[in-house]
């Protein structure tokens, strides 16, 4: 049977890649690369994002004074990523497959230049046949220039590098539509555009990684609208990523259906670019009414009626309605004195252009 995908992206969470008490766990770590390898030679492109480095580094090495959080992170994700990717090396070189490490930073995707510099590097690698394994690298991440989790870098690298899905593998096979292990509750299978999650997500995180479900379906949500398919699924469950790509409809998980619209790389950037907003820009009702209608608007000078924050020319911006509620993200023309010298005026150039405009 074809695969349904061409191009994916897996993200293997930490839970689906350690044991219980926090070491790797090297058989489910080489049966998932056993089904990676097998699509990989039908022709699927396939880029992991891979979790595990600091709970790798946990079970190798103890540390010889009491740590806080951030150096305990450092220390452990250097060491387990250097076992890790070893690991995977080893793994993948039993069936002939060349593998390339991409650590990464919130930082790289900031700035146009760095995100496209990014995307070449794995572009190249796929054209060679090379698989590419993402991780944040968690020995300069900290704090605010880190990813929320494993899950938000996973939806950014989809979204730039076009795949057709992205293929969440965690510990648990879906969203429930109540508290797993009830009477009656069962997996939401398709998740539609616009279906209201929010009293069936459990907030807790989950137990060696940062993340939990709602980052999971918030990402799902945001790149399942830019045209990816996104699915959640058990990553402990038998030949899990050859069924979901042979037999979709009779494989276990939940299935963020992909909206059709056609969504242009730098609105992807400009999709993900929110936490890297220098100031904001709120608008009247009227601009609001104009911007979110069918036809396609830049955002013009005369619909503000604040700025805040300072800054320049091409930084990104959040924008927000008269209530204070956002709705969009977009690159500014202008720098934040311009932009207050021209609210409120007709007949000035847009803003912010609809090219580099993405509404939530």
């Amino acid at each position: 049977m074809e695969n349904q995908y061409k191009k994916i992206a897996v993200k293997i969470g930490s839970n689906v890649l350690t044991r219980k008490d926090g070491t790797l766990d090297i058989t489910r770590m080489s049966a998932l690369v056993d089904q990676v390898a097998e699509l990989h030679k039908q022709g699927v492109e396939i880029i992991l994002i891979s979790s595990g480095a600091v709970a790798s580094g946990r079970s190798e090495i103890k540390p010889s004074k009491k740590l806080d959080s951030v150096n305990q992170r450092q220390l452990f994700s250097a060491v387990g990523q250097a076992k890790l990717i070893n690991r995977y090396y080893e793994l993948f070189r039993e069936h002939k497959i060349a593998v390339g490490q991409v650590l990464t930073t919130k930082e790289n995707f900031s700035t146009r230049r760095h995100y496209l510099n990014q995307r070449n590097c794995m572009m190249v690698m796929l054209e060679n046949g090379v698989i590419p394994i993402v991780n944040e690298n968690d020995t300069i991440s900290v704090t605010e220039l880190m990813f929320t989790d494993n899950d938000e870098l996973s939806g950014m690298i989809a979204s730039m590098m076009d795949m057709e899905a992205l293929i969440i593998l965690s510990n648990i096979d879906g969203i429930y539509n109540g508290k797993p292990g009830s009477p009656g509750v069962e997996i939401i299978r398709e998740v539609a555009k616009g279906k209201d999650l929010s009293d069936f997500i459990q907030t807790e995180k989950s137990g060696f990684g940062r993340g939990g479900m709602l980052t999971k379906t918030t990402i799902a949500r945001k790149v399942a609208d830019e045209g990816i398919s996104v699915i959640i699924a058990n990553g402990k469950r038998d030949n899990i990523l050859v069924d979901l790509l042979k037999s979709p409809q009779k494989t276990l998980c939940t299935r963020f259906i992909a909206d059709n619209q056609n969504v242009s790389s730098v609105k992807k950037w400009i999709a993900h670019s929110d936490g890297f907003a220098k100031g904001e820009i709120h608008l009247s009702e009227d601009a609001v009414k104009a911007l979110t209608g069918k036809k396609a608007k830049s955002l013009l000078a005369v619909g503000i009626v604040n700025v805040v924050g300072d800054f320049e020319k091409d930084d990104i911006v959040r924008i927000f309605d008269i209530k204070e509620r956002q709705i969009g993200v977009g690159r500014v023309a202008f720098s934040s004195l311009e932009i207050e010298k021209m609210k409120g005026l007709h007949g000035c150039k847009p803003v912010v252009h609809y090219d580099y405009l993405y509404l939530d």
